[in-house]
């Protein structure tokens, strides 16, 4: 069945290309992209169309950091640098995930929530509970939200209230992997919370599992001084804090490691030289007094940056809040350091949030041909009427004052949710 999407059409193409499209027409064949026209073809205008009249049509975000059991708390205790901070709310709200009708209400309102927001690709850590865990993926695979989600991996360094022996991890991480066949939208991805978190014998035991089966990892880079001073105490043999996760197998291009606040030229040499990617949380990295990362400066050195709202240390599940945060930390840094390059583009920030993304999970750049559809429909008309403004400069103006009630239509997989 051939269907179409009319408005002004905007793809991240690379880091520094928007793909812009005036008054044109997304083309779908069964769900799927056939391709973008400026007027229908002969040979499809029988499309069924469906006009959005001025209004933007974009690629739908990809949130790839971010924590499925904090979302509850998300906007408290701000006053907390980030051990504090795990210790004081992060903690003890995840363990009550421990309960499976406690996580089924409130997962279920999350992965509603992320559609609202018009996030439809994910790669998110759970608690430490399997089953949870497996509840989250149900949820977030009935709202339409795609991509991966990690049981969590601790065995040390936790309350004990949420920690588990090296063996329980093993096994039940052997467990949720076996359970997890049965999902098509949402995948598995190992996660180790952070290397102070996971004994040697855990780590070692991930990186072998990954190996096996060729899984993807996701975990934490330094973020925080506070933590890359445990990590040297915890690995005395590990020169730099990426070299743990590198000794036990877990630091290649199937890796995402989230905030990377101070890795210096040698540590993001590394990254790019394995094609791990990094991931930039603007907004935890200043909620939890971390820092402010390099972006512009990975950027330029080739690395695939992908873009995190990090809820719960991160106050906002909206990526477009998310990218404006981006933009304003970059300009921060550059501030700080007297360098106007230190600021990222529009293009940039749009790409970390979507075609970033979309290339860790495997799909092509912007609304790649042959793909099932993956876009929002955002109304920006009701801002006032600029002459001559470009299409550009509609989309960062909508980045720093649209929210989700702006966005008309969400679509995932090629079917639309909202």
């Amino acid at each position: 069945m051939l269907t179409a999407l009319k408005g002004n059409i905007l793809e991240a193409l690379s880091p520094d290309t928007l793909g812009i499209h005036p008054n044109s027409y997304l083309v779908l064949e069964d769900g799927r992209v056939a391709g973008i026209y400026p007027v229908l073809p002969d040979n499809i205008t029988e499309a069924q169309v469906e006009d959005f009249g001025d209004a933007l049509i974009l690629q739908s975000f990809a949130d790839m950091h971010l924590h499925g059991p904090q979302y509850e708390f998300m906007g408290t205790g701000m006053d907390r640098p980030l051990l504090q901070w795990l210790d004081t709310y992060a903690f003890p709200t995840e363990a009550r995930y421990a309960n499976i009708d406690y996580a089924r209400e409130k997962y279920r309102i999350l992965a509603h929530d992320l559609i609202q927001n018009g996030t439809t690709r994910v790669c998110m850590f759970s608690s430490l509970h399997t089953d949870a865990t497996l509840i989250l993926m149900e949820e977030l695979e009935k709202a339409g939200v795609t991509g991966y989600v990690g049981k969590v991996n601790m065995d040390r360094n936790a309350p004990p209230y949420l920690c588990e022996t090296t063996e329980e991890s093993e096994r039940e991480t052997l467990r949720w992997l076996e359970k997890c066949k049965r999902f098509t939208l949402v995948k598995p991805i190992l996660t180790p919370r952070f290397a102070p978190s996971c004994s040697p014998e855990l780590l070692s035991f991930l990186g072998k599992l990954k190996e096996e089966r060729d899984l993807p990892v996701q975990s934490h880079l330094s973020e925080n001084t506070g933590e890359i001073a445990l990590v040297a105490q915890l690995f005395p043999d590990c020169r730099q804090y990426w070299e743990v996760y590198d000794k036990y197998g877990l630091f290649d291009s199937k890796t995402l490691m989230a905030h990377c606040v101070h890795s210096d030229r040698r540590e993001r040499a590394a990254m790019r030289m394995r094609g791990v990617h990094p991931v930039h949380c603007a907004s935890s990295n200043n909620s939890l007094m971390s820092g402010i990362s390099p972006v512009a400066d990975m950027l330029r050195e080739g690395q695939a940056v992908c873009l995190g709202s990090d809820v719960s240390g991160g106050t906002t599940l909206s990526m477009l809040h998310t990218m404006a945060n981006s933009i304003n930390a970059s300009k921060d840094r550059g501030s700080m350091k007297q360098d106007v390059s230190q600021a990222i583009s529009i293009e940039q920030a749009y790409y970390m949030a979507t075609g970033a993304g979309q290339a860790f999970l495997g799909h092509g750049i912007g609304f790649q041909a042959g793909e099932p559809l993956h876009a929002i429909v955002l109304d920006d008309t009701g801002l006032p009427k600029l002459p001559n403004i470009t299409l550009r400069e509609r989309l960062l103006r909508a980045v720093y004052r649209l929210d989700d009630r702006h966005i008309r239509a969400v679509y995932s997989e090629g079917v639309r949710r909202l």
